[in-house]
């Protein structure tokens, strides 16, 4: 009984905010119908978002896991001058303006920016096309992987590491036989919310990237253009993000064991 009266007043005092999050989340939801759903898949436009946005989030993620893994690891566990500095140069693109973020880009890797020239004499040229989407996507997601990866890394008893130096098994052996498998759940983890996080990328990719149907064009920039043009499609896809984002926290929380449980 005394529970209960602890419980209640929690729980009025948590409503207002629990509503104002769930109800424009149900809302959506409820506004995009099945048969919108299905028309939107059938749409040119729609399909190419779609598949877009899964082809360079993939590529992202691959960048990320290939180019983030070595660096968490160093952060994880290794003393060096200059690491606090580090630390907060991987987590800045979290907190930063999406908007920001492609300007950076954009004044780094573009025609007249500070690396424009040296790859113009290369022939490459980056900004509005594909690579700049999963330039803009791997500069604000991969952080969280880093950052994810690093943890699970740190956790790892380094006792077991040492025992396994002690049997004869090289650094290298010794990662990929007892870290690597010890911290693989954040691993997934990590790819999975870098993945999300990839997937719902605007800022950036519309200012380094453009908007240009079938050619850079995603998701998020195909909701942007349909809140002007149709709302219909603005709506399912939005909706389809939705899920998505729901079914990503509910699969790292099932990988890391965080299910909150209810007595």
């Amino acid at each position: 009984m005394n529970d209960f009266r602890l419980r209640l007043p929690l729980a009025l005092t948590a409503l207002p905010l629990v509503a104002f999050l769930v109800l424009p989340l149900a809302g959506l939801l409820l506004r995009a119908s099945g048969a919108d759903i299905l028309a939107t898949f059938m749409g040119e436009q729609a399909a190419q978002a779609i598949a877009l946005s899964v082809k360079t989030t993939l590529t992202a993620v691959c960048c990320a896991v290939i180019l983030g893994t070595p660096l968490a690891y160093l952060i994880a566990r290794k003393k060096f001058p200059g690491k606090s500095v580090l630390d907060a140069l991987v987590d800045l693109p979290v907190v930063l303006p999406p908007s920001v973020a492609g300007i950076a880009l954009l004044v780094t890797f573009g025609r007249r920016g500070v690396l424009g020239g040296l790859l113009a004499s290369l022939g490459v040229e980056l900004p509005f096309t594909q690579a700049a989407v999963v330039m803009a996507q791997v500069f604000v997601a991969a952080p969280l992987y880093v950052r994810t990866v690093a943890v699970a890394f740190a956790a790892v008893d380094r006792d077991l590491e040492l025992a396994a130096a002690i049997d004869g098994a090289s650094r290298w052996q010794s990662f990929w036989r007892v870290t690597l498998p010890l911290s693989l759940r954040g691993v997934v983890g990590g790819a999975i919310m870098t993945w999300a996080r990839a997937l719902g990328e605007f800022g950036a990719t519309i200012i380094f990237a453009g908007n240009f149907p079938g050619r850079t064009q995603t998701m998020p920039l195909a909701i942007y253009m349909g809140f002007e043009l149709e709302l219909r499609v603005a709506l399912t896809l939005a909706a389809i993000l939705l899920v998505t984002s729901f079914a990503v926290l509910a699969l790292v929380k099932g990988l890391s064991g965080r299910w909150i449980e209810t007595a």
